[in-house]
C-alpha cells in the first residue's frame, strides 16, 4: 500500500496507510492519558513555545450557568491580539495557514485576521474520556472501507488514527452531549451585487444524538446516529417550511421536508451530500454543514500529516447573543472584531471522491483539531482543480458539557463569487445555544425524528 506524508508520523505514532481496516497498536493506545491527552493529542507543547503543554485545566472561571455570556466567564477574557494578519505580512505567516485562508486574504480587500495567545481548553468529560480508551485498539472501520466496527459512544472512536477515514469519523462523533437546541438562531448570505443588503434567515434547531447519552453505547448495524429539525421562521418566502433529517452510521440519510404551499411532509430522497439547501441561492451544500457534515462514503480519505496553523478558537465572540448582527457581519467577511484566531496543531485530511461516485467538489480538505477532533477549517475544490471555497468553524468549550467544545457557527467564504455565508449565529437574539448531558426536553427522542414527528409540529 502507498505510504502517506512523513509529516503524520509525529509522538512516535505509527505513519498512517491507506488501508481504513487498521487499527493502532494496544503500545500507542496505552499512550492515552500519558504523552497523549485522553483525545488522543500530543501532551507537549511546541518547540518555541507559542502552542502550550495540554494540562487538562479548563478556561472557565466560575460562576457561569445557561442564559449568562459565555464570554464573561472565560478566563482569558481580557486578553489583546499579539499580532494581526493581513495582506501586507500574510506571506511571512504562509505556514501556518492554509491555502484557502491565504487566497481569502489576498483577494479580499480589508480582511485580516487577529491572534491571540494560545489556550488548550478543550476537555472530554471522564466517562467520555474512559470510552475513548477503551476504543484505543478496539475501533475498526469495517471491509466496507468506511463504517465503523467495535466502537463506544460517546468517546473518540480513532484516538490514534491510522487512515483518513478513521480521523472522518473522530469529527462525525466528536461529543456533544445527547441532544442541542437553537432556540433562536440566524444565517447571512451576502449580496451578490455590492450594495445590496443581501439575505438573512431566522429559524430554529433541534439535535438529538442517541449515542452521546453517558454510559457505554454500541451502535447497532443501522441505528440512529443523529436527528436534525430544521423550520424557517424568515424570510416570508420560507416561513413555516421545516425539515428532519435521519442520520446513519452505515446507509443513506432519510430526509423529509413540510412545504408550507402543499401543508404536507414529503420525503426528499436525494437532499443530502452536494444537494443545495433550499433557500440559499445556491451557497450551501448540505454537507458543508460544520465543514464537513453527513456521511462520508463518497469520498477516499487520506492522512496528510499534521501542522501547526492559525484557526478561530475559544471564539466567544461569535456566541454573543447581545451584540446585533449589524455589528457582526460586514459587507464580505465577518468582522474581525468577532474573530479570534489561536496557533494549534491540526491533522490535515484530503478527501477524494471515490471512483464511480459524483459529488461537485471532486477533492476536498479538512482541518482536525488535535485536542477535540472538530474540524476548523477546510477547502473545497472545484472540477478544475481550483479552490472553490474556504470554510471555518469558531469554537469554544461548552460548560455544560464538561467543557468539551463545539462549533456551531460555519463560515464559508466563495473565493469564486466573492460572496460569504455565515451560519448558525445568534447576534441579537437573546437566546444562547443549549447543549444537553442527559434528554431533558420531550422532543429528545428517536420517535420526534420522524416525518410522522415532522407532520405533528408544522403548521398545517
Amino acid at each position: 500500500m502507498k505510504a502517506v506524508s512523513q509529516i503524520a508520523c509525529l509522538v512516535a505514532l505509527a505513519c498512517a496507510i491507506a488501508q481504513p481496516a487498521l487499527s493502532a497498536s494496544q503500545a500507542d493506545a496505552d499512550k492515552l492519558g500519558k504523552e497523549l491527552t485522553p483525545a488522543g493529542a500530543e501532551k507537549a507543547g511546541n518547540k518555541d513555545g507559542t502552542i502550550p503543554a495540554w494540562t487538562g485545566e479548563g478556561a472557565e472561571s466560575t460562576g457561569w450557568s445557561y442564559g449568562k455570556f459565555r464570554g464573561d466567564y472565560f478566563r482569558y477574557k481580557n486578553e489583546k491580539p499579539l499580532f494581526v494578519i493581513d495582506a501586507s505580512n500574510v506571506d511571512k505567516y504562509a505556514d501556518k495557514l492554509a491555502p484557502g485562508e491565504i487566497q481569502l486574504i489576498k483577494q479580499n480587500k480589508g480582511y485580516s485576521m487577529p491572534v491571540y495567545p494560545t489556550h488548550r481548553s478543550c476537555m472530554l468529560p471522564d466517562f467520555v474520556a474512559a470510552n475513548t480508551k477503551k476504543n484505543g485498539s478496539a475501533s475498526t472501520i469495517g471491509p466496507d472501507g468506511w463504517t465503523m466496527r467495535g466502537e463506544t459512544l460517546p468517546g473518540v472512536p480513532f484516538p490514534i488514527p491510522t487512515s483518513g477515514i478513521q480521523a472522518v469519523w473522530n469529527h462525525l462523533t466528536r461529543y456533544q452531549g445527547v441532544a442541542a437546541e437553537y432556540p433562536a438562531a440566524l444565517s447571512f448570505v451576502s449580496a451578490k451585487t455590492p450594495g445590496d443588503p443581501g439575505i438573512e434567515y431566522r429559524w430554529t434547531l433541534q439535535f438529538y444524538w442517541p449515542n452521546g447519552a453517558k454510559g457505554e453505547n454500541h451502535p447497532a448495524d443501522g441505528s440512529l446516529f443523529q436527528g436534525l429539525y430544521f423550520g424557517y421562521i424568515q424570510p416570508a418566502a420560507l416561513a413555516g417550511q421545516a425539515a428532519m433529517q435521519r442520520f446513519y452510521f452505515d446507509k443513506p440519510t432519510e430526509s423529509y421536508y413540510y412545504f408550507t404551499g402543499q401543508r404536507r411532509v414529503r420525503r426528499m430522497p436525494a437532499y443530502d451530500y452536494d444537494a443545495p439547501s433550499i433557500g440559499f441561492e445556491n451557497q450551501y451544500q448540505v454537507d458543508q454543514q460544520d465543514v464537513f457534515f453527513g456521511a462520508p462514503d463518497r469520498f477516499d480519505w487520506k492522512i496528510v500529516g499534521k501542522k501547526e496553523m492559525y484557526v478561530l478558537y475559544n471564539d466567544f465572540a461569535m456566541f454573543d447573543f447581545r451584540k446585533p448582527m449589524s455589528e457582526a457581519l460586514q459587507a464580505s467577511y465577518v468582522n474581525p472584531a468577532f474573530r479570534r484566531y489561536e496557533l494549534h496543531r491540526v491533522w490535515i485530511i484530503e478527501g477524494t471522491v471515490k471512483q464511480g461516485m459524483r459529488h461537485s467538489n471532486p477533492k476536498r480538505t479538512l482541518y482536525l483539531d488535535e485536542d477535540s477532533w472538530l474540524a476548523l477549517g477546510g477547502e473545497d475544490y472545484d472540477a478544475q482543480g481550483k479552490i472553490w471555497k474556504w470554510k471555518e468553524s469558531a469554537i469554544a468549550p461548552a460548560w455544560e458539557l464538561g467543557g468539551a467544545c463545539v462549533m456551531p457557527q460555519t463560515l464559508m467564504y466563495d473565493l469564486t463569487s466573492g460572496r460569504y455565508l455565515a451560519d448558525s449565529l445568534i447576534f441579537g437574539t437573546g437566546k444562547d445555544y443549549h447543549y444537553y448531558q442527559t434528554p431533558t426536553l420531550p422532543n429528545q427522542n428517536d420517535s420526534f425524528f420522524t416525518s410522522e414527528g415532522l407532520a405533528r409540529v408544522s403548521d398545517r
